[in-house]
């Protein structure tokens, strides 16, 4: 039964999602266990660098299992590098410069832009920057509705949970265009960094061959899991 409010009136959803998150993160966490055989049909990339991003207050240590799993999945998948991410401090967007610079340089290509949360939303407004230096951006329930919405010039997925209990969902989502989409799952906030379905798109998604980027395929069992 729902929680309620004093005077008897319904909580509102989103206080119920946001007082699970805990122990919602930690169950899709548990989760990646049995899902694993699973995940390695994931398609393999072509072995492009790909940057991952943390969300508020949250640093590499939390991108960790995404990493790892991008890198059995064939990647050169790297942290920022940047300690906490405590928001848009000074020089943060010139030491994120200096990073892609430094990967797209290793990797003698673009780099691929991964960002959870506040981490997308610097992912994207990165991208706007360097376009030429990005292959794609893949945000996780990352906030840039308002004045970040504009997508950035590269293929965007925005992957999204409308049981999101920390961010509003409706400002998860790419505005529709031909090199934009978004792929709703059912999750949380806290845990899109480990959920087995992110994990799968996110593989998915990077392994489209540079200039030929598609939709995400929803046909078949597909269609069940991601809307």
């Amino acid at each position: 039964m729902a929680e309620a409010a004093p005077g008897g009136r319904p909580l509102p959803a989103r206080r119920l999602w946001t007082a699970l998150e805990a122990p919602r993160a930690a169950f899709e966490a548990q989760t990646l266990v049995p899902a694993w055989p699973l995940l390695r049909l994931a398609p393999r990339g072509d072995g492009h660098g790909v940057l991952v991003l943390p969300g508020f207050m949250a640093s590499d240590r939390s991108t960790r299992v995404l990493r790892s799993f991008l890198r059995e999945r064939g990647y050169f998948a790297h942290g920022w590098r940047l300690g906490r991410n405590l928001g848009p401090e000074a020089g943060l967007a010139a030491r994120l410069r200096a990073r892609l610079l430094e990967l797209s340089l290793r990797h003698s290509g673009r780099v691929s832009l991964v960002g959870w949360s506040l981490g997308g939303v610097f992912a994207r407004e990165l991208a706007k920057r360097l376009p030429e230096r990005v292959r794609q951006v893949i945000t996780l329930a990352s906030p840039f509705g308002g004045p970040s919405a504009e997508p950035p010039p590269v293929p965007s997925t925005a992957i999204y949970t409308r049981s999101d209990g920390i961010v509003a969902w409706q400002t998860c989502r790419e505005p529709e265009s031909e090199r934009t989409e978004n792929l709703e799952i059912v999750g949380s906030h806290c845990g899109l960094g480990f959920h087995p379905l992110a994990l799968y798109a996110i593989a998915d998604r990077l392994a489209r061959p540079l200039g030929d980027w598609k939709p995400f395929d929803r046909s078949g069992w597909r269609g069940a899991l991601y809307r």
